[in-house]
Parts: C-alpha cells; structure tokens; sequence
C-alpha cells in the first residue's frame, strides 16, 4: 500500500463554476474566481482534489451524460491552463422527482447522503483526518459530515483565499 494523502472534497456547481443552475454545456461554464488556482495550490501542496456533484439536470433531461463528460473535458482544460488538476470526479444524476424513468429514484449518492465521498475514500488512500469538503450548499456539508470529514461552506467569493483560509486553519499556511 501507498502513503495516504489528504484529499479536498469540491462541490462543482457555485464552487468550481458559477452556479447558472443545470450547468450541462461549455457556453454556460465560468469559473470562478481563484478556483484555477485553488485547485493548483491544493495539487502543489499534496492534496489529492475530488469533484463530488449532484447533477439532477441529467435526470431531468436538461443535458446527457455525454454532455457532462464534454463538459468535464472542457473544465480539466480550462484548468490544466492554471497548473491545475482534477484527481477523481463523482457525480449523481438521480433524483426522486427525475423526469427520465431510469434517473427517478432516492440514491446513496445524491448529496446529503455521503455515497460519492465514501466511494472516493473506498478508491483512494486518503488520510481523513487531513481532508476536508467545500460546498455551497447546507446538503454539501451534510455529505461531509456523513462521511467523517469537515465540511465548509462556501458563500462566493474568490475560492484562492478561501482555500488559503482553511489551509491556515489547519495549520498548514
């Protein structure tokens, strides 16, 4: 077995991208701000990034699964202009009001529920302890406390300062 690292647990939609709402094509995606460069510091110091994101517009038919793989290309190349990458990404099309039969239900994976990071936890060797969750939403936090991890929410913002802020409140500024 490897050295486990810690990981930082990222929400996409309002954390890594402005939040649009059924966000499921390059036209509608941004960034926002420092989050090419949060994304960069966190690879440089060590810590394996994971995407964790409901993504109920493939279940209600807004975009395709395809579309969400174009547009996580699009994202990693956006990214990769920073310096910045992507370790593992999770997502969870289902929801109980879905309006596509086979996306209809309640899952595991939909945050709160922590399916997606302890799916991540089960594939990686992650040291817990060190790792942390930042979400826009009460439901992201919920994952993460779910999980065993500390959860953060994210109001907007630059996401480089906020990332520097809990670096510094973990001790490792």
């Amino acid at each position: 077995m490897g050295k486990s690292r810690p990981a930082a647990f990222l929400d996409r939609d309002g954390v890594i991208n402005v939040d649009r709402g059924f966000v499921g094509h390059p036209d509608d995606f941004c960034l926002v701000d420092g989050a090419a460069e949060a994304i960069s510091l966190l690879n440089r110091r060590g810590y394996l990034v994971f995407v964790v994101t409901n993504q109920s517009g493939i279940g209600h038919g807004y975009y395709t699964e395809a579309d969400f793989a174009a547009l996580t290309v699009h994202m990693s190349s956006l990214l990769a202009q920073n310096n910045a990458h992507i370790d593992d990404l999770r997502h969870c099309p289902f929801h109980p009001e879905a309006k596509i039969d086979r996306y209809r239900s309640v899952h595991p994976w939909r945050k709160p529920a922590p399916g997606m990071i302890l799916d991540l936890l089960n594939c990686w060797e992650v040291d817990v302890e060190s790792s942390f969750l930042i979400g826009d939403s009460v439901r992201d936090v919920e994952s993460a406390t779910a999980a065993g991890i500390d959860g953060y929410l994210f109001g907007g913002g630059n996401l480089l300062q906020f990332v520097k802020s809990i670096l510094s409140e973990m001790g490792q500024a």
